[in-house]
């Protein structure tokens, strides 16, 4: 019933904010297994929360922020006296005398209007007082209905609906780990393979600058690119690495309703809030191996952004499952940029042309040590192609870069690519196995990518005595859905798998319970 009720409630498929007060020291699991227990009671989509509110004096508690961490949504702080002027309709006297409002939960869900749908509630705890209240509001508002018009969106449209503050530091990327500090790292925060590029593609490269005087032309490099997956050129694009092509398909496609996958590469997020586009969030949950749902992605998605395999997971997703996230009028961004780590490629979704708005990223970056000089591109249905070449300047890609790409497609480079990821796969046992050891440590086992994410007991603390025994390490808390509890590890040799097993039984015991 409260299913059917959600359903035909007028704004049913509005977000959703969800107020929390707490006590110090309240554990993340407690406000995430209140809130849960109270969306399925009132029979609300979780999918649908946007934000988490409370009062400023527990903005900063750590149980809360790591609730909205996990959930990947906002946490916003409310002064106290502002949600003592909120009226709410089941205060305690005791919490207005502690606090200065009769309920933080509902007030701070409250605080910028809205209809409250799930009251006030208490977690409940086996053998101890609650530590945790929450309450729910409807709040229409936030982001434009799926049918407020027949056209596509304006501009004023798309900027008012997006959240004005988003909690992880989309701009993040591992490189920032193992620069600027002054300190010899050994680096396994970057996921570029070591002992790259090969001698004989910089031989290449740096034959190419003899042409230098002359402008680009790409045509060589993306015949090369269409013939390697088997398709026509008019089906390429040539782009300066992956991350522009998220640029261009934020900026230059047309679409209401966008959908990451979560935890995952965050600069498609971040291209996409930059554009001035609402972006609706579908995390994988640890619990389920991050694995895909088809079913959880909304039905009005006409953008989904999904990696494969997924970074930072390093799980692989099923083809078949992921082809089942296609549909006519829904462009659907598969991001490739490790699948030549993946031996024999499996899973992969290039080359294919029976999928409708069937978009494919791939990069050049990770594999052949590229990352300086920005190479990858895009597959998609010619329209798709030509629409986003025309929101690219002139000579996008530098005649360096399209002769690594020429390079990289010949068939000597296709066989090095396929034994480095047979190796790849080797090494990441070895590593997983090493971790395995460790009580403190949950890996990912499903990894497939040439990195693991392990879920690690005081992983912040860990990280930094990493650091100073010489390695770095990727943080996890920047990923939406991910907690400070989590570090991304790059798999590296054996030689250097072992020095790193041996830093972290180290690590773990500097961090300390």
């Amino acid at each position: 019933m409260a299913d059917d009720a959600a359903r035909t409630a007028p704004h049913a498929g509005a977000p959703l904010v969800v107020g929390v007060g707490a006590s110090r020291g309240v554990p993340a699991d407690e406000v995430l297994t209140l809130i849960g227990a109270a969306l399925a009671g009132a029979g609300l989509d979780p999918a649908a929360v946007v934000e988490l509110a409370t009062v400023d004096a527990r903005a900063a508690e750590p149980g809360i922020v790591a609730a909205a961490a996990r959930l990947g949504v906002p946490l916003v702080g409310h002064p106290a006296a502002e949600l003592a002027a909120v009226a709410v309709p089941h205060g305690s006297d005791a919490v207005l005398a502690a606090v200065g409002t009769r309920s933080v939960a509902e007030a701070a869900a409250l605080a910028r209007g809205g209809e409250l749908v799930a009251p006030k509630r208490k977690s409940s705890p086996a053998g101890r007082a609650a530590m945790a209240t929450c309450a729910i509001v409807r709040r229409p508002h936030l982001r434009p209905s799926a049918d407020t018009g027949d056209g596509p969106p304006t501009r004023s449209e798309e900027t008012m609906s997006i959240p004005t503050e988003v909690p992880h530091d989309l701009r993040h990327h591992g490189d920032a780990e193992v620069r600027d500090d002054g300190l010899r790292l050994t680096d396994l925060a970057v996921n570029v393979r070591t002992g790259t590029p090969p001698v004989w593609l910089r031989e290449r490269i740096a034959d190419s600058l003899t042409g230098l005087a002359a402008y680009p032309d790409g045509r060589a490099a993306r015949a090369a690119v269409a013939a390697r997956h088997a398709l026509a050129p008019e089906r390429v694009l040539l782009t300066a690495g992956a991350a522009e092509a998220f640029v261009l398909l934020a900026r230059a496609l047309t679409f209401r309703h966008s959908v990451v996958i979560h935890p995952q590469f965050t600069e498609p997020e971040a291209a996409l809030r930059d554009a001035g586009h609402t972006v609706r969030r579908v995390l994988l949950r640890p619990e389920d191996g991050f694995r895909l749902d088809p079913s959880a992605v909304p039905d009005e998605a006409d953008l989904v952004v999904v990696g494969n395999p997924t970074n930072p997971t390093s799980v692989l997703h099923p083809a078949a499952l992921l082809a089942q996230l296609a549909r006519p009028g829904r462009t659907l961004v598969v991001d490739e940029a490790f699948m030549d780590a993946v031996p024999g490629e499996r899973e992969a979704l290039a080359g294919r042309t029976d999928l409708p708005g069937l978009v494919v990223l791939r990069s050049l970056t990770k594999t052949w040590g590229l990352a300086g000089l920005r190479i990858g591109y895009v597959l998609a249905e010619p329209e798709t192609v030509a629409t986003l070449q025309r929101a690219q300047p002139l000579w996008p890609v530098s005649t360096p870069a399209l002769v690594a790409a020429l390079a990289c497609m010949e068939p000597r480079a296709l066989a090095e690519a396929e034994a480095a990821a047979r190796r790849i796969a080797e090494d990441r046992a070895h590593l997983l196995a090493g971790l395995a050891e460790f009580d403190e440590v949950r890996a990912v086992d499903s990894a497939e990518g040439p990195f693991v994410l392990a879920r690690i007991d005081g992983a912040a603390r860990v990280r930094d005595h990493l650091r100073t025994l010489g390695f770095a390490a990727r943080r996890g808390d920047t990923f939406p859905g991910l907690g400070p509890e989590w570090l991304r590890l790059a798999v590296r040799d054996r030689t250097t798998t072992n020095r790193f097993l041996q830093a972290l039984d180290q690590a773990l015991v500097l961090a300390g319970p």
